[in-house]
């Protein structure tokens, strides 16, 4: 009995036999008596590698993390959310305390210290860029009348009244101050002589035609102007000095 030759173990369209029980063994025997044995070419079948197992599903997002590590990073992010909340709270109160400190207890407007810091800052702006800067000096009369026939709640009322009233005729860029009792200042910056008195004389008409009220009552409030322009004086007390005696001037005029 002949038999084919053998097929080549890398040609991939060669039929492999596959056996099963007993007719494995004989036809192997009878492959090995063919060929001269198994080192004639026989070689035992390599073993199939079996499929690898896909790994198994991953933890829902979050639970891959230990319980201590999650715990860890959430007390973290409150307590950067606390930190956040401190640091605005004490940046509110800065922000309180530098208004505090910087404007009158009773009026929306400058205390004396801090009006003159901005005078200060105007005068060397004047010095160095060659600006202009005049100073507007009032002393409300009347005042003692006020406290005298309604009280001193009466006097506090006419004083924000004027404060306010001040405050809504100058510029974003003017500063308006309380330089003690009575006395109010506003410093307006790149206006002349010219346009500080036309500013006074508005104001002083805005006072004489309007009123507060007061407990149902509405009262009136005066007051008299002093003008003066910055002159290259020594310092910002001088400069209020030298408004204040104008004031004077003015009101000792209308007696």
């Amino acid at each position: 009995m002949s038999l084919p030759p053998p097929a080549s173990q890398n040609d991939p369209d060669s039929p492999r036999p596959v056996a099963t029980g007993g007719y494995t063994a004989s036809m192997q025997n009878l492959l090995q008596s063919h060929f001269g044995g198994a080192s004639a070419g026989l070689s035992t079948p390599r073993p199939v590698p079996q499929p690898v197992q896909s790994p198994a599903p991953l933890a829902e997002a979050g639970e891959e993390w230990p319980y201590a590590a999650r715990a860890l990073i959430d007390s973290l992010i409150k307590e950067n959310a606390r930190l956040k909340a401190d640091v605005k709270a004490l940046s509110e109160q800065a922000q309180a305390a530098e208004h505090l400190a910087d404007h009158d207890v009773l009026t929306p407007t400058l205390n004396r210290r801090a009006f003159l810091r901005d005078m200060a800052r105007a005068m060397s702006d004047c010095k160095r860029y060659g600006e202009t800067a005049t100073l507007i000096f009032l002393d409300m009369d009347g005042f003692k009348s006020i406290n005298d026939t309604y009280g001193h709640a009466a006097g506090d009322t006419a004083l924000i009244y004027v404060a306010d009233l001040l405050r809504a005729n100058v510029r974003e860029g003017d500063s308006v101050g309380r330089m003690g009792g009575d006395e109010f200042a506003i410093l307006l910056r790149h206006a002349d002589i010219s346009v500080a008195r036309s500013k006074a004389q508005k104001l002083e008409a805005e006072l004489h035609l309007g009123t507060f009220e007061y407990q149902g009552l509405y009262l009136k409030a005066a007051g008299s102007f002093g003008v003066r322009a910055y002159d290259g004086q020594k310092s910002a007390e001088e400069w209020v000095s030298e408004a204040d005696a104008a004031m004077f001037l003015v009101k000792k005029s209308n007696r």
